[in-house]
């Protein structure tokens, strides 16, 4: 069998945040072996890479820029190692230029922006003098500006604290919604940085990834059961589906018929059937869109009012309107993402509990 050093039982712990010990016997079964081991943890339901984002802690500021006409908008990411200089007046002029910089060349990456010209000079040139006078290490990390195309509109929000940004983009007909429309893409921008969406639609997810996700899903639902029967609460059901995806027009046919036989087992009235089924049917795919409801914006109940999905508000806006309104993108940007800060004496943290 490998050694299992404390160094893989850190690299296997930042992957899927699951517990120390936990890590190393899945190390263990593994043969060391890190990727059988990150597989092992989600189909034992102890892999919390999902909450992950929960405690990144990189420094920053999220900045935002939304043109008067909501036909462009700019957001940008600049870390900073502390969160005293991320409130410091020099680093938030910085920021200022990068935006507006970015929002100007409508830039979409950062890899050209230390070649502009900036107060005469290089930006690399002003960043690094920017770099000695506040005396942390300043990173510009990412940056993306979307601009609309014919009959679309933008909107973004960012959030009071800085730390989290969106911008979703929708497609209209009638030109004289548009205000009503950018005010309604600031509500869905909203949302998504609220929620966290990382695509748009059920068809956008890989059908490998879901095949996955449904035994990590059931693992992670057997693991809440076992906390529920230990209180002697009622269990959670483990679903037949995790996403849209996997529902056929055969299976929801099917599911009809089982609603028809025990309506009609029940004596219920036959004509108030296709009602009472329609809300079955829309019951029974919230209740096995699971995945969707975590990763795709479609398909995830409203934050401002959880009775309707996106999809269905976008489909009220439509009819409020008049018109045929559509969400053609999203973008969102969570500070640190991905990021964490140093940790000090994990190593010891780990080795005291390997002996």
């Amino acid at each position: 069998m490998a050694e299992i050093s404390a160094k893989l039982v850190k690299e296997l712990r930042d992957k899927t945040d699951a517990g120390i010990m936990e890590c190393k016997n899945a190390l263990k079964e593994c043969n060391g072996n890190l990727e059988e081991a990150m597989e092992y943890l989600r189909k034992k339901g102890l892999s919390k890479a999902a909450k992950k984002a929960d405690r990144i802690a990189a420094d920053g500021v999220i900045a935002m820029m939304v043109s008067p006409d909501f036909k462009k908008a700019t957001l940008v990411e600049v870390n900073s190692e502390t969160d005293f200089v991320a409130k410091n007046e020099a680093f938030q002029e910085l920021v200022a230029k990068v935006l507006d910089l970015a929002y100007k060349r409508a830039l979409n990456s950062t890899e050209s922006i230390t070649e502009l010209e900036i107060d005469g000079d290089t930006f690399g040139n002003y960043l690094n003098q920017k770099i000695a006078t506040i005396g942390e290490n300043i990173v510009i990390r990412r940056v993306c500006t979307v601009v609309c195309g014919e009959n679309e509109i933008l909107n973004g929000y960012l959030h009071h604290n800085k730390k989290v940004g969106a911008i979703s983009v929708f497609k209209f007909k009638d030109s004289k919604n548009a205000s009503a429309i950018a005010e309604f893409a600031k509500y869905i921008s909203m949302h998504v940085a609220s929620m966290k969406p990382k695509v748009l639609s059920y068809k956008d997810l890989d059908s490998t990834l879901v095949s996955k996700e449904r035994v990590a899903i059931a693992a992670e639902i057997e693991k809440e059961n076992e906390e529920l029967a230990r209180l002697k609460k009622p269990l959670l059901r483990i679903p037949e589906y995790v996403s849209r995806s996997e529902i056929t027009y055969k299976i929801l046919e099917s599911k009809k018929a089982e609603m028809r036989e025990a309506l009609k087992a029940e004596g219920k009235p036959e004509k108030i059937w296709d009602k009472i089924i329609e809300g079955q049917i829309a019951r029974f795919i919230a209740d096995n869109t699971i995945l969707d409801q975590r990763l795709t914006l479609l398909s995830q109940f409203y934050a401002l009012d959880e009775k309707f999905t996106i999809e269905q508000m976008i489909a009220q806006k439509s009819s409020e309107l008049k018109d045929s309104i559509s969400i053609e993108s999203f973008v969102s940007f969570e500070l640190g993402e991905g990021l964490e800060k140093k940790v000090d004496n994990f190593a010891d943290e780990v080795a005291a509990q390997m002996k």
